[in-house]
């Protein structure tokens, strides 16, 4: 009686905490830089590849950069003056396929209500789950395609090209949206900036409910 109350109460307990479980996106971040103690100039253009330019995807993710370097106090210069930085960005999606094998207790001799068993979905509720024997351990696959995602944003001096700030941001994940990670990669990408030159950290967001 005693064991069956604990597992129905590790039971209810389990089901509760993955109720209010969050989804998060972690990046592997990576910056590095040469940035000065003080830059009184903080004007910048984008510099665009000709594929970049024509394509609606990259306008997108630039915008994503624009908002975060406006919120560090960066100004886009208008196109008749010269600014002191350029900006650049590119990114790349890959997926491989990944088979798992992980083992799974199954117990042959329970038949409660909620797991019908091999006996039928007849319920006792002083019966004991564990008393004819130990648990039985099945090998299970799980089969499924894992993305790897890269961000990298670069800003230089515009006078000489001298690279000033370079991140890349790594995230790996089974969602094979590169619109619906972007936002949480760039994001990523200016955490506590400049920050540690040649430090890798890993960054995690709470993914925005729907």
């Amino acid at each position: 009686m005693k064991r069956w109350l604990v597992a129905g109460m590790m039971a209810i307990t389990t089901l509760l905490l993955g109720g209010c479980a969050t989804s998060t996106i972690r990046s592997d971040v990576t910056a590095f830089h040469e940035w000065p103690d003080t830059l009184p100039d903080k004007s910048y253009v984008f510099e665009r590849t000709k594929d970049q330019n024509d394509s609606l995807e990259y306008r997108s993710y630039e915008d994503l950069v624009r908002a975060e370097l406006s919120r560090l106090g960066f100004t886009e210069a208008p196109a008749s003056t010269t600014p002191a930085l350029k900006a650049a960005l590119s990114y790349s999606i890959t997926g491989r396929d990944v088979r798992e094998v992980y083992p799974v207790v199954v117990n042959p001799y329970w038949y409660g209500p909620a797991w019908r068993g091999y006996y039928g979905p007849f319920y006792d509720p002083f019966y004991d789950p564990f008393w004819y024997g130990p648990p039985v351990v099945e090998q299970r696959v799980s089969q499924y395609q894992l993305f790897t995602r890269q961000l990298k944003i670069v800003l230089a001096r515009m006078a000489d090209g001298k690279k000033l700030y370079e991140t890349t941001v790594v995230s790996e994940g089974t969602n094979r949206s590169l619109a619906a990670i972007m936002p949480y990669m760039v994001r990523s990408a200016f955490v506590d900036f400049p920050g540690r030159s040649g430090v890798p950290r890993r960054v995690e967001l709470e993914v925005a409910k729907q």
